[in-house]
């Protein structure tokens, strides 16, 4: 039996339709948290960097991560969290903040945001499009995301922040 070559790019195809488990629409791939691969010897090093610090999925993420190649035959796999550089929303595929838009998440309007997102600019409702939205806190189900309400169809929405 011929053994496959492992590659970077074929540890991150694998990778690549992992979950969010926080957003189970996009993959952690699509968000920016899955930063590298590093074939090693024998298995593999995956770097993430959490789009928090204490991302309380970070933990399901990496059991994922170990499980699925392991289930391709890869192991031993270590996984390292990397916090510098922070995670940005400049991370993000814009199949991601459509995918968020389309699962009722206001995605982040701008990337990497160093104006009071708050107080500069109108977040969009995901459901109607209205732009008529009011904060309703700046805190939504996670860090990461605000809560908000569109005056129009008078849905309640999440907003992924910026950052």
């Amino acid at each position: 039996m011929v053994k496959q070559t492992l590659t970077k790019e074929y540890i991150l195809q694998l990778l690549s339709v992992i979950p969010d488990p926080e957003i189970p629409v996009v993959s952690i791939y699509e968000m920016g948290m899955l930063r590298d691969a590093i074939v090693q010897d024998n298995g593999c090093e995956i770097i993430l960097t959490p789009t928090y610090t204490g991302c309380p999925a970070m933990g399901i993420i990496e059991q994922d991560i170990k499980m699925t190649l392991q289930a391709h035959g890869i192991s031993p796999v270590t996984v390292r969290l990397v916090y510098n550089p922070a995670w940005t929303t400049d991370w993000m595929t814009d199949i991601a903040k459509e995918k968020l838009r389309r699962y009722g998440i206001a995605p982040p309007l701008h990337s990497s945001c160093t104006l009071d997102t708050f107080a500069h600019n109108i977040v969009a409702c995901p459901h109607c499009l209205s732009e008529d939205t009011v904060l309703v806190s700046r805190f939504g189900s996670t860090a990461c995301k605000a809560l908000y309400q569109c005056n129009d169809c008078r849905e309640p929405f999440e907003y992924f922040k910026c950052h």
